[in-house]
């Protein structure tokens, strides 16, 4: 009889196999515990700024249109500021004006002047940005910005359509302040948006959901503000369709819309444009005290560790490193101001 001594038990491959598997279990009841992932980096949206070229005139439209109201106005100066907002020779005057549980801050550079928004902006460049606000009534709402001859952006209050499971029963319009800061007004219906905007109110604007950017990656977006900076995503949505365009101004719109929130503070929406794609880039000379320059203050846990993680990942600084506020006048003592991966300007701040 033949044997076959391939088939036969072989004593090394068992003693081979029993070791791996006491090294497994070893390892198993030695390795330690998978350490929970560090805290986000920022732990609030404290406030979102635009640079304004006639202070007292944007303060009286935030207030007496919009219903903002104004809570601090001071003038700094001098090198620590210089450094902060990379502009040398500033003097700048800051407002912040309260809507609700939200702030806006309000910078005009008496020195040195910017310059002004282009004349043909549009809402698919990516130098956009605008602040989401809340309204309880869109009609009266927008009775109201007739009444003070606003200048329109969209052609008029937009409803999205039902089959679009995400947006639908949005009402949102497009429209600008004396600068030409894009602003909106957004009414929810009752199964969309945070809780808080259906609190029973008697007031007409209640606050800020979110400050909007055009980007043009959404997943390169979302590794500066998610992987980085510790934002969670909230939501999503593709939006299309004459609604959308018209909203918008741009013809064959398709936006695929992101939303980031933070623990608190109004939240950050990405407009990426899958059509059309020729939005203009931020432009590469631009400065804090140009009017197309916001500037979205985030509060970080720790300024040092911030800027070590925008080093890391290679993104731009604006200020050389962090700069330390001897005398917190604008509540924070120390803040850098970051650019994030489209151009869009970060003050991240540590109280």
């Amino acid at each position: 009889m033949t044997i076959d001594r391939s088939s036969r038990p072989r004593p090394a491959l068992f003693r081979s196999l029993f070791v791996a598997a006491f090294l497994l279990v070893l390892a198993a009841n030695t390795l330690p515990a998978q350490q929970p992932s560090a805290p986000p980096l920022v732990t609030s949206v404290a406030a979102v700024g635009m640079t304004v070229s006639d202070m007292d005139r944007s303060v009286e439209f935030f207030s007496t249109v919009l219903t903002f109201e104004k809570i601090s106005d001071v003038e700094v100066a001098g090198e620590e500021y210089e450094h902060l907002q990379g502009v040398f020779g500033l003097r700048m005057r800051v407002v912040r004006m309260k809507l609700g549980e939200e702030l806006i801050d309000l910078t005009e550079y008496l020195a040195p002047r910017g310059r002004p928004i282009p004349v043909d902006a549009r809402s698919n460049d990516r130098w956009f940005q605008h602040i989401a606000i809340i309204t309880s009534d869109m009609d009266r709402a927008y009775a109201r910005l007739r009444q003070f001859k606003v200048t329109h952006a969209s052609s008029g209050p937009q409803r999205l359509p039902d089959w679009n499971k995400n947006a639908g029963g949005i009402k949102a319009f497009y429209f600008k302040d004396a600068d030409g800061h894009a602003i909106e007004i957004l009414q929810f219906p009752p199964d969309k948006g945070d809780p808080k905007w259906r609190r029973p109110s008697e007031r007409l604007f209640l606050g800020i959901d979110h400050t909007a950017i055009v980007v043009s990656d959404s997943d390169a977006s979302l590794r500066f503000y998610r992987d980085l900076l510790g934002f969670r995503v909230a939501g999503e949505s593709e939006n299309y369709g004459p609604e959308q365009e018209r909203l918008n101004n741009v013809f064959g719109a398709r936006l695929h819309i992101t939303g980031l929130r933070a623990a608190s503070g109004p939240g950050i929406e990405f407009l990426e444009y899958l059509a059309p794609r020729d939005g203009r880039p931020y432009p590469a000379d631009a400065h804090a005290n140009d009017l197309l320059h916001w500037q979205t203050q985030l509060v970080v846990r720790d300024a040092e560790a911030a800027a070590r993680g925008v080093r890391a990942g290679k993104f731009a600084f604006v200020s050389p490193g962090v700069v330390v506020i001897s005398e917190a006048i604008l509540e924070f003592k120390k803040g850098l101001l970051v650019r994030d991966p489209d151009g869009h300007a970060l003050l991240l701040s540590e109280k």
